[in-house]
Order: C-alpha cells, then structure tokens, then sequence
C-alpha cells in the first residue's frame, strides 16, 4: 500500500505523469481523471480506487468494456461532476450525500433520522434535483468508497 493512502498528500512529478491522447478506453479515461486534483470529492473516489485496485499509474491500457467495478467508480465519478440541480455551481450529487452522512456519523443519528432530514431538504431544493431519496438509496451510492456505513 502506497502513503497516500495513509493521509498523506500524493505529488506527482513531470516523471510520473503520463498522458493518453485519442483513447477511449476505461484504463485511459481513469488516467486522465487522476490528473484532476480541483474536486476534493473526485480525489475521495479516486482514493478509494487506489487502495482496492493499486496505483492507477501502474494500469495496463487495455481497449475492453470496464468491469463491474469499474464501471460503479465511472458512475462515482459522475456523481462527482453532477451538479445537484440544474445551476447549482456548489454542490454535487457525492459532495451533500457525503457531507449528510459526516453529520449523520457526527451525531450518532440513526437511519431514521437521517430520512427525514433528507425529507426536509428535498421539500426546500429545487422540485428537479438529484439528492437521494433516503438513507437506503444513499448508502448504495457510497458503498464503492468503502466507508462501510
């Protein structure tokens, strides 16, 4: 297992970056997401991936649909990316599903809890947006993380 996987920060230097141009693959597209360090939730996802898959700099780039946990990660990764409504500009799908269950684990609150305040939130956002129905729904989402909720 690498260090960073430990809490510290991983710095890449111009040696260690490598860069696919013109492939659409799986391997390619995680290449280029792992040079991305703007979006601390994209970094989470991608932390994840590191420490069940490797380094994803030691990736073999292969031309072939992604596997069944790849393609949760991609998924992950949208969720990421997806705004939580139309025209939010700060927050994301992951960033309030994550955030409501730091408070969630802050608090001791229990699942039941955790629905209705998701309930309530739903009630003000948006009639459009993309915030998990409940506390189900939610964990499912998280579940590639590995936090173990």
């Amino acid at each position: 297992m690498c260090w960073y996987a430990h809490g510290e920060v991983f710095v890449r230097n111009k040696s260690m970056r490598e860069r696919v141009v013109g492939s659409t693959s799986s391997a390619s597209n995680l290449q280029e997401v792992a040079n991305d360090n703007s979006n601390p939730y994209k970094n989470m996802a991608i932390d994840a991936m590191r420490m069940n898959q490797g380094n994803v700099s030691q990736c073999p780039i292969v031309e072939e649909e992604p596997n069944a946990d790849a393609v949760k990660f991609f998924d992950l990764l949208k969720d990421c990316d997806e705004p939580l409504w139309d025209n939010c500009t700060n927050h994301s799908k992951l960033s309030v599903v994550a955030q409501v269950f730091t408070i969630k684990s802050d608090h001791g609150l229990s699942e039941a809890d955790y629905d209705k305040i998701i309930k309530w939130v739903r009630s003000i956002l948006p009639k459009r947006n993309r915030l998990k129905e409940n506390f189900y729904f939610a964990k499912s989402m998280m579940k590639p993380l590995g936090l173990g909720y």
